[in-house]
């Protein structure tokens, strides 16, 4: 069975949705990923999205956050928020199955936080974050069903996914701590799957607004999807959907989508 998985952050769904609408016809994916949909859940534009034929799961935050899954695949079960802090409101986390032809698929939709200034609670919440989303992986991984972790890391994993390395040294996105908690993920077993079909500097997925930085390409590769070994053993294609960077008033990052026979 063919599937295409696809994440991108939306940089508020009402804001963008007419880009969003254009992109779902023209990219076709049958689950997707939007994070930073910036708006409560009764707010999300739920018929425009329903009238193309996706199911909509959302967790929302006034202003701030949010995410939400869409999917032309019934939801068999979801869960709002990452587990291993009760504390913890921000809108950032979503789970859902899906029934397959030959097994069941977990996917978990994320908007891992930034994290900066380094010297704030902001960046200890993120460590802490990354590493309830390790537990989480963990635990998803004992199952024989395929998984996928999908959204904004913002992780910077290696020095060639960005273009100018020496600028964010200390930048929470880039701490050798970050980039740590992000390899301790592909220890567990799952895999890049972007690296997983090339190796080659230079390929981005977030251009900040300012100084021309889309124009020259000074960007950033902070939006990932991880796969299972389940998943990665049926990895057919990957692709970033760049052009919607050209667009009017575009979100600062860009769809990322893989094809999978599961």
């Amino acid at each position: 069975m063919p599937i295409r998985v696809a994440t991108w952050n939306v940089n508020s769904v009402r804001q963008r949705l007419p880009h969003l609408l254009q992109w779902l016809g023209e990219c076709a994916p049958d689950i997707v990923c939007l994070q930073e949909i910036k708006c409560i859940d009764e707010a999300f534009p739920r018929l425009e999205i329903e009238a193309l034929g996706y199911n909509i799961l959302t967790h929302g935050q006034k202003t701030f956050n949010g995410v939400a899954l869409l999917s032309k695949l019934r939801f068999d079960s979801f869960s709002i928020g990452l587990e291993g802090d009760d504390g913890d409101h921000q809108a950032r986390f979503l789970d859902a199955s899906f029934s397959l032809t030959r097994s069941s698929l977990h996917l978990a939709c994320l908007y891992l936080p930034n994290g900066n200034p380094l010297d704030s609670d902001k960046y200890p919440y993120k460590l802490n974050w990354m590493a309830r989303l390790h537990d989480y992986a963990r635990a998803r991984l004992s199952g024989e069903q395929p998984v996928i972790l999908a959204g904004d890391f913002n992780v910077i994993p290696t020095a060639g996914d960005v273009h100018n390395p020496a600028a964010w040294t200390n930048d929470a996105l880039f701490t050798t701590a970050t980039r740590e908690h992000f390899q301790s993920l592909l220890g567990l077993g799952f895999c890049d799957a972007l690296r997983m079909v090339s190796d080659a500097p230079g390929i981005y997925t977030f251009w900040e607004y300012q100084a021309g930085a889309w124009q020259k390409n000074h960007g950033l590769r902070i939006d990932h999807i991880l796969l299972s070994p389940q998943a990665g053993d049926r990895l057919g294609d990957v692709g970033i959907d760049s052009y919607v960077r050209d667009w009017d008033k575009p979100s600062d990052h860009v769809p990322l989508w893989v094809d999978l026979d599961l």
